[in-house]
């Protein structure tokens, strides 16, 4: 599991009421005479320093949310979508053309497509279909996300995945804008070597029959 997707998911450690959480502590009473017995005065009967008092540093609530750097979560996305279609575990269709709401028809397509396992399905936003949910939704195993909501850990989670062909397309549009420049200009320079490389061996060639 990703640490984006962990981390938010962790409980919290605990919450241990202060003092101005407990009731009484506005109360201000002389819970002991102030005056002839050389004791200080007391304030609250909810001190940290009196039995059934407030804790002091105690644990609180807090967030474990974790903005992952996009990206770092673009490249894994990248990474799990090579290996889905590596290992031929990513199914494109044009579309999820359910015309009615029947878990048992669309249960029979996913046969079709020899999915018995689990199963992510892969919706432009654009293109939402009311009957699609309807149809899978009760299906074990299989969950239906947008394509603005795909996360590498969902592509780890599922055996495998279908994604719409507008969904797989606006996806590799914004993966391919991700690229940074570092990462295409090794490319175009390798490219303008292997072009440049040959006329080079010819012109030494050409000298050396010249000077023979």
């Amino acid at each position: 599991m990703g640490s984006g997707e962990a981390l938010p998911r962790r409980a919290t450690s605990g919450n241990a009421r202060d003092q101005s959480a407990l009731a009484g502590f506005r109360v201000w009473q002389e819970t002991v005479e102030a005056d002839g017995t050389g004791r200080a005065r007391i304030g609250s009967i909810r001190s940290p320093l009196w039995r059934h008092g407030g804790t002091v540093h105690g644990p609180v609530p807090r967030s474990y949310d974790y903005a992952f750097p996009r990206k770092k979560l673009l490249g894994a996305l990248r990474s799990a979508l090579a290996a889905k279609f590596a290992d031929g575990k990513l199914i494109v269709v044009n579309a999820f053309d359910v015309k009615e709401p029947k878990t048992k028809e669309f249960r029979a397509a996913l046969n079709a497509l020899k999915v018995d396992s689990t199963v992510l399905l892969v919706e432009a936003a654009k293109h939402e279909n009311r009957n699609l949910e309807l149809s899978s939704r009760n299906i074990d195993g299989l969950e239906l996300v947008r394509g603005s909501e795909v996360h590498p850990y969902h592509l780890l989670r599922y055996d495998r995945a279908i994604f719409s062909r507008p969904a797989i397309e606006k996806m590799q549009l914004s993966l391919k804008k991700s690229v940074s420049k570092k990462q295409r200009k090794p490319a175009a320079d390798e490219g303008a070597k292997k072009a440049t490389g040959t006329p080079r061996r010819r012109v030494k060639h050409e000298k050396a029959a010249e000077v023979a």
